[in-house]
């Protein structure tokens, strides 16, 4: 950032911040444009000539005038920039696009195509052995993206930089893009147009989640995390995701049911089994996800064995299956056994809760910790040896069989509307149903006086029992609501797997749901929020699904990821407004420094400081 230095009458330096910050690279903003405009239209010219000589390299890129696989991306990307690029030209019709802010989204973009070449190029040359397996296409596609990023750092920024970054650095500049945009003038429309403009983001994002689950080969995935990553930062700097917010916030009810409508639509978009099987095991672990940001989220209560209460409703769904290897014998009919798991559930988060709620903090964190693992060993110790028969040990309960509510089978496919709806669909529009719930739940416990009283809490536990609060009765309360919805999910996932583990409920496992990434998925997503949690599991389950061959690095990966969410977006990736305000924002003046002030006028700073 550029300071204009001027001098009063005592000879005092006064410093104030220019207004408009010199970009990385200083080209006039026409030129910077049109070179922005140039790289693009070459790496979408790209696109359409091969990008390699042999069908080894999955997607089949040795099509010339057809893009494939891959190379959509890259020509997404390109077309995303050159219309956040002609927006900030003033184009008629596009000035909508780009409210908050039109340089750093196309600098965004930029980056996404670049990232998404950059990556195919590598691992073309990685799996194929060396650049010479790359074909010209590939080339012109990588410089063009090289041209477009240049051009964008010519861009200057839409905002003045913060007083840490006086220098317009890379660094800098890619922190500054990163940033929350900043409020455009939201243009009243019709009620009607509103409503379209939700439908038509929830449809968008619908189609955009079928086609990162359906990529048939890691790399496609990979290539689509990346310009999915860019893309939406750049939608979001665009100040369209605050729109899309607060056109939600209006009509909330016809935002809960485009989501639901949508949620039901995914099944009958997916052609493979496994990616429908994918999904609702997406919808179990953002279940369980969303009532631990009741306990993490709305109460403000760490608890790192929360997979137990899953663990306690899955096992007691199982036994009362009527599974051959369930050591009870019986057979409830579900709604019985979805009884069963919550009550069970219940039970141990109340037993669980009274004698640990009373610590605070670590030593509450250490206690679930350890409630946790107590719960592992012992169902592991229930085999008839070690202790009584109930669990069958190492081994679980396998065999459990499916489901049929109302005459319908959910193990068996079914027609309807002339799509065949598979089991892994069966029980994805189950678990939706389940997932409603939990979200209804949630969101009436959030905004009534107990949800409140859990906010008190979370924020200054003293402060709320001086009010008059019980505190360790509502902590009670929310551990024990939360404990009940993980059970509720805990009787769906049963049915799902066929089989229950005591290795399934770990705390740092494998494969998810685990403890460590429940409380990753809230922290990830955004605490004492409802999409948040959704959010956050959905990615946190979907990438090790897709990416098994980076399986051994994946606690590594993540945590790297963390660190970076952490630094560039404490209050996750969906946040509300008291998050916002305690990560960006004081609410105070800022106090001006002495040696700046006239002489005389120090005493009056400090006392209005």
């Amino acid at each position: 950032m550029t300071t204009n230095t001027t001098t009063d009458k005592s000879g005092n330096v006064l410093k104030t911040p220019a207004t408009t910050p010199a970009p990385v690279i200083p080209l006039p903003p026409a030129a910077a444009r049109a070179i922005t405009a140039v790289g693009s239209l070459i790496a979408l010219a790209g696109t359409f000539l091969a990008w390699t000589w042999t069908h080894d390299f999955p997607g089949n890129l040795t099509v010339t005038a057809y893009p494939g696989g891959l190379q959509v991306l890259t020509l997404v990307g390109a077309v995303v920039t050159l219309l956040f690029l002609l927006s900030g030209y003033g184009i008629r019709g596009l000035g909508w696009l780009t409210p908050g802010g039109t340089n750093s989204p196309v600098l965004l973009a930029a980056l996404g195509v670049l990232g998404t070449t950059g990556y195919t190029m590598g691992a073309i040359s990685a799996e194929l052995g060396g650049l010479i397996n790359l074909e010209p296409g590939a080339w012109v596609s990588g410089i063009g993206a090289l041209i477009a990023v240049l051009g964008a750092l010519g861009l200057p920024a839409d905002e003045p930089y913060g007083a840490d970054e006086s220098t317009p650095n890379l660094w800098a500049r890619l922190r500054h893009s990163f940033s929350a945009p900043a409020p455009g003038r939201a243009k009243e429309l019709p009620a009607w147009a509103e409503i379209l403009i939700i439908a038509a983001g929830f449809g968008l994002g619908l189609y955009i989640f079928a086609y990162g689950i359906g990529t048939e080969y890691s790399q496609l995935f990979v290539g689509f995390l990346v310009l999915a990553a860019f893309g939406f930062a750049s939608v979001a700097k665009a100040g369209l995701v605050k729109r899309l917010s607060a056109l939600t916030a209006k009509h909330r009810n016809v935002t809960l049911a485009a989501a639901l409508v949508a949620a039901i639509c995914f099944p009958f978009t997916q052609t493979n089994d496994q990616y429908a099987l994918i999904g609702a095991n997406i919808l179990i672990f953002a279940t369980v996800a969303l009532g631990l940001n009741v306990v993490v989220g709305l109460a403000g209560l760490l608890d790192l064995g929360y997979v137990a209460f899953l663990g306690v409703g899955a096992y007691a769904a199982a036994l009362v299956s009527g599974s051959p290897q369930s050591t009870i014998g019986v057979q409830f009919p579900f709604w019985a056994a979805v009884l069963t798991g919550a009550a069970a559930s219940l039970i141990f988060g109340v037993v669980i809760g009274a004698p640990t709620l009373r610590l605070r903090g670590d030593y509450l964190a250490i206690v679930t910790l350890g409630f946790g693992e107590i719960f592992r060993i012992t169902m592991n110790n229930l085999n008839g040896n070690s202790g009584p028969d109930i669990t069958n040990g190492s081994t679980g309960i396998p065999n459990i069989p499916d489901l049929e509510l109302f005459g319908f089978n959910l193990g068996n496919a079914h027609d309807v509307l002339g799509h065949e709806l598979t089991r892994s669909g069966n029980y994805y529009l189950l678990m939706l149903l389940f997932t409603a719930i939990v979200v209804m739940v949630f969101r009436r416990s959030a905004e009534s006086r107990i949800g409140r009283a859990w906010v008190a809490i979370r924020e200054d536990e003293t402060a709320a029992n001086a009010m008059g609060i019980n505190g360790f009765r509502l902590k009670l309360l929310a551990f024990a609501l939360g404990a009940t919805l993980a059970g509720l999910a805990g009787t769906v996932q049963a049915h799902v797997s066929y089989s229950i583990t005591p290795e399934q409920y770990q705390f740092a496992g494998p494969v998810p749901p685990n403890s460590a990434f429940l409380l990753a998925a809230v922290i990830l997503g955004g605490m004492g929020t409802i999409s948040g949690p959704l959010i956050g599991a959905a990615l946190l389950y979907l990438i090790p699904a897709k990416l098994q061959f980076m399986q051994d690095y994946q606690l590594l990966l993540f945590g790297f990821a963390l660190v970076l969410l952490m630094r560039s977006r404490p209050e996750g990736l969906i946040a509300d407004r008291r998050k916002q305000l305690e990560f960006h924002e004081t609410g105070q003046l800022d106090v001006p420094d002495d040696k700046a002030l006239p002489e005389g006028a120090t005493g009056v700073a400090k006392a209005g400081a």
